[in-house]
């Protein structure tokens, strides 16, 4: 992680300012210098897979929230909480957008130093793999996006057009189709891989459940191309134990701390940041083994307490989720007036100046596991594949076995847990997941509800709120009930989109203009193409 930025530190080194010096070149240039023919392209794909996956606020004002796996009574959060834009709220329209783009840049560069060199032909297809990945989100949060020419900024193109996103879908598919066959492990293998350490034959996993994951997102709209591309990825070879789950680890004492955990850690976020009770109600209602690892309640009582960042009480029992849309301004809509509010946490008397914690009875993220700053970021897991195959199989596509792929996913999600952190401290334990497993088969009537819904669980407790919000979209399950808050920019209805960044209209004013004219107006509730 220590050569993060050491790329963008060579390129600014480089730059040579004119002048007309007699033997200006010999006099100032650096014989340490690098140059691409010099570079190890290599240290460019770690990078930009911990830039893409370190999400933080990037998902979590909004997403999160959005999907009701996090509420919030903070003000802060009222951008997704509420639906009412607070704080820097438009200016988080472009965090997943420059963050991903910002990543993919680093992809196209490598993609660039490694251009027609048959020794770095892994990386290079591994660096395909990676583009789509990481484009995927943002065309899945937004709709049109600069895709074809994108990255073409060396080329002159410095104001891309935007694709539509059914193109978009056909090159995702298209390329991964390619890069993944490509792929050969008798030769050179990545080295500076912080997903699977250059190994070949995950690398063709990932490539194959990613296809599964592009080709799902079309059910809606072309479910011909989806079933294809489906089947492709599962007689390809798609992720077969949660070893192969897509994590890049954070290192936060080289500066590459976990951008969820500091987020979480802001005191206010941390006192007043807590799991959605639709979340918590469904996990209940289940008696699901994940609730002690994923949840806790403050290990004391009063504002002083729920301060105290460090470890809670995590008993099953005791945990509550807090519903979404409350604050606590003291009106209609204070959390106090809730229902089924289960009281306040009261200020401790042995604490001066101590004062009672309104939330402080609802259940936070676990500290241990949330709050670490070297915890993984999970981007695509063994479990979500095996929930894409099920659905893939109920819909009568030649994908295996649908009610064997529910009992994997349902497996394979909860193991995902422990590896949020190095100390496992989310294991769930193999007995509890048997007997969940059990007690949950799938159904052939409620089929596609029971696997959206778990895909919901799945992806909201690793903390991937895009990848949640993405196939909630897709699926509709499971049914959430729309907040209802004043002053909402949407009302009636969850956000289906983000608005495009604000500074679009100026730095590409042109082919920002034709994409919100053929894709509809630019707010949270126009829909995405696949998304009909």
């Amino acid at each position: 992680m220590k050569k993060r930025h050491i790329y963008s530190f060579i390129l600014a080194g480089s730059v040579l300012m004119s002048s007309c010096t007699k033997n200006f070149d010999e006099i100032n240039t650096d014989p340490n210098k690098t140059t691409a023919d010099l570079f190890n392209p290599n240290f460019l794909m770690s990078q930009a897979e911990f830039q893409f996956s370190n999400t933080g606020y990037d998902q979590l004002l909004f997403q999160s929230m959005w999907i009701q796996g996090l509420s919030s009574t903070y003000d802060y959060y009222g951008n997704g909480d509420k639906y009412v834009l607070r704080g820097s709220g438009t200016g988080y329209y472009n965090r997943t957008w420059n963050t991903s783009y910002g990543a993919v840049s680093l992809i196209d560069e490598m993609k660039n130093l490694v251009k027609g060199n048959a020794a770095y032909t892994n990386l290079d297809n591994c660096g395909s793999i990676l583009r789509v990945l990481f484009l995927e989100r943002v065309t899945d949060l937004y709709g049109d996006i600069p895709y074809s020419q994108e990255g073409q900024a060396k080329s002159g193109i410095t104001q891309p057009v935007f694709d539509t996103q059914q193109s978009v879908y056909t090159s995702m598919l298209s390329q991964l189709a390619t890069a993944v066959t490509a792929l050969d492990a008798s030769k050179a293998t990545p080295t500076a891989d912080l997903f699977y350490g250059g190994n070949i034959a995950q690398w063709k996993k990932l490539g194959y459940s990613l296809m599964l994951r592009v080709a799902m997102r079309l059910t809606k709209v072309d479910p011909a191309t989806a079933q294809k591309y489906a089947e492709m990825a599962y007689a390809g070879g798609t992720m077969t134990a949660v070893a192969d789950n897509a994590k890049a680890q954070a290192d936060y004492a080289n500066s590459n701390g976990n951008a969820n955990a500091a987020a979480l850690l802001v005191p206010d976020d941390f006192r007043e940041v807590r799991w959605s009770k639709t979340l918590m109600d469904y996990l209940i209602a289940n008696n699901d083994p994940r609730i002690s690892a994923i949840a806790e309640i403050s290990a004391g009582t009063g504002k002083a307490a729920n301060e105290t960042q460090a470890a809670g009480i995590n008993t099953a029992s005791l945990q509550i989720g807090m519903p979404n849309g409350y604050d606590q301004a003291g009106g209609a809509t204070d959390i106090s007036k809730a229902p089924n509010y289960p009281g306040t946490s009261p200020a401790n008397p042995a604490v001066t100046g101590d004062a009672a914690a309104p939330d402080g009875k609802y259940s936070r993220p676990r500290f241990a596991v949330y709050d670490d700053r070297n915890m993984n970021n999970i981007m695509l897991t063994y479990g979500e594949t095996e929930l894409l195959l099920a659905e893939a199989a109920t819909r009568g596509w030649n994908t295996g076995n649908a009610a064997t792929h529910f009992a994997n996913a349902l497996t394979a999600d909860m193991k995902a847990l422990a590896q949020l952190n190095t100390s496992a401290a989310a294991t769930v334990s193999d007995a509890d997941i048997a007997t969940y497993v059990a007690a949950h088969p799938l159904v052939a009537g409620t089929a596609l509800q029971q696997i959206n819904t778990e895909y919901w669980v799945a992806a909201s407790t690793v903390f991937d709120f895009n990848e949640t919000y993405a196939n909630w979209r897709r699926s509709g399950y499971p049914v959430l009930t729309p907040v209802t808050y004043p002053g909402q920019y949407i009302t009636g209805q969850i956000p289906r989109r983000m608005p495009y960044p604000i500074t679009l209209p100026q730095t590409n004013g042109t082919n920002y203009s034709a994409a919100v004219s053929r894709q509809g107006a630019d707010n949270f509730a126009t829909r995405v193409w696949w998304d009909k």
